[in-house]
């Protein structure tokens, strides 16, 4: 194909299989593409080199090629020409190619293949469309040939998924190592779940506080320490694609505390988790319920306007609307109490200690912390030695120790306010003058009223028909 493109701008579009070997590197494609475009006159600025850096047989996963036509298709139509090393690198789907072509075509801009030139006529694009058609049907019979290898490589035992926090891969299928700096963060996760009975939310908190991070470097949430409890390759068992083997790789937990965890979470009702206290919810909240269906208030409303309402309402299981507001539920609640206050004996609150469970968390939190701050002296240490060993230049030795001294600051920190004592909030009075008394103080905590309000109250049921309030409580 004779090209006359007398100073013309035209855009490059780089991309490189990830399984031919044959292939050649971004650098050469760009450097080809280059060399043809000075040939023929075509400036190629900079911004318009568009540089894939996966592999993708559909267009939506190629970021770079959806930039790149959106440019063409602007109304400033910056390039009239896109270089390509072969046709393949544009499209292996003929369907895709022959639509983002004759897209480009209405715009005036013109696809071409550096590798593969193309006369002008029927005949030019016949040959294009033939080599369009083997490069989809080459692509096709890789994936397949892929899957079928991956998966007789899983019927023989071989490691091919990417390996989950704690292991590290070794790589020709030979079993996973463990990662004893990140399967800290799994022995934690774990323990806490099985022994101490916390939720995954809870968990993820403390995971996050204890600066541990996932395989990818993120912060945890409730999913992914889910992932990590449900997880059977700590226990033993790989899984690919429907496949699964009992591997040889080192493990921790065995198959009957795997079971176990798996029963309980399919039953969590079976053992209640316990969740992290949340400063939002009201002192009425779980106690206050829906006389229709036993469910409980959700707290919720405009700033201005607080109110309770029944959940099961809102997601459609019964009809009627239940919702009461906070200033007419306090009302109530305050006044009802302060009557049987006056009737009855006064009432008498004990102090209760913090839990055993809270102060095993606190010492286990703290012993992570200074063993990591140990690890962290340790690893001080040895990049001292590579620098006095000339391993590493002064400039290097700098930032490692930078690095580390940012680091170590960190926990020291989340170590000290560890090992703070905990303020405590106002104690209650060994008797109550008036519920109002202690109610209306905003001193107290809410989770602090709560306790105390359940310490003696199953539940309050609210009537909207009757706009009437039932108090189920324990007097001794």
């Amino acid at each position: 194909m004779e090209l006359q493109y007398e100073h013309s701008v035209g855009a490059l579009y780089i991309r490189v299989s990830t399984h031919s070997q044959d292939e050649l590197s971004p650098d050469a494609q760009k450097r080809l593409c280059l060399e043809y475009a000075r040939t023929n006159h075509i400036h190629i600025p900079e911004d318009f080199i568009f540089t894939e850096s996966i592999s993708g047989r559909s267009a939506q996963k190629r970021p770079e090629f959806q930039k790149m036509i959106a440019l063409a298709k602007s109304s400033s139509h910056p390039f009239s020409v896109i270089l390509v090393w072969k046709f393949s690198r544009f499209a292996r789907n003929q369907e895709e190619s022959i639509v983002y072509k004759s897209m480009l075509k209405k715009d005036k801009v013109e696809v071409i293949s550096v590798s593969e030139p193309l006369s002008d006529g029927p005949f030019g694009t016949l040959i294009e469309r033939i080599i369009e058609w083997m490069d989809e049907y080459y692509s096709i019979r890789l994936s397949g040939e892929v899957k079928r290898g991956m998966k007789e490589k899983a019927l023989r035992h071989g490691y091919q998924t990417c390996p989950c926090l704690g292991y590290d891969a070794v790589g020709k299928g030979k079993p996973f190592v463990i990662n004893e700096k990140e399967f800290e963060a799994v022995s934690f996760i774990m323990e806490q779940f099985d022994t101490y009975h916390l939720s995954p939310a809870h968990i993820a908190q403390l995971c996050n506080n204890l600066s541990y991070r996932t395989k990818r470097g993120n912060p945890f949430d409730r999913r992914a320490v889910m992932r990590i409890l449900e997880n059977p390759f700590y226990a033993g068992t790989v899984t690919w694609n429907g496949i699964s083997f009992e591997g040889s790789h080192e493990t921790r937990l065995s198959k009957e505390q795997y079971e176990n965890r798996m029963k309980l979470l399919q039953k969590p009702a079976q053992i209640p988790l316990i969740s992290p206290p949340s400063g939002e919810k009201h002192w009425l909240s779980g106690i206050l319920k829906c006389s229709l269906c036993h469910a409980a208030l959700a707290f919720g409303g405009s700033k201005n306007c607080r109110i309770f309402t029944c959940w099961k309402y809102a997601k459609g299981i019964h009809t009627t609307p239940v919702n009461i507001s906070l200033k007419k539920a306090e009302a109530s609640v305050l006044t009802y109490f302060q009557w049987v206050f006056e009737i009855t004996t006064p009432f008498l609150f004990y102090e209760s200690s913090p839990s055993t469970d809270t102060l095993n968390l606190k010492l286990q939190e703290e012993k992570i912390l200074k063993q990591q701050l140990e690890n962290l002296s340790l690893r001080e240490r040895r990049i001292k030695e590579a620098y006095e060993s000339g391993i590493d230049t002064l400039s290097e030795y700098r930032e490692n120790k930078l690095r580390i001294q940012e680091q170590k600051h960190e926990l020291e920190n989340k170590l000290h306010h560890l090992l703070l004592p905990v303020p405590q909030p106002p104690s209650f009075p060994s008797a109550l003058s008036s519920f109002d008394e202690l109610f209306q103080n905003p001193q107290i905590p809410n989770e602090k009223k709560r306790v105390f309000l359940q310490s003696f109250t199953d539940e309050i049921l609210f009537d909207k028909t009757s706009n009437t309030l039932y108090f189920d409580i324990i007097i001794s």
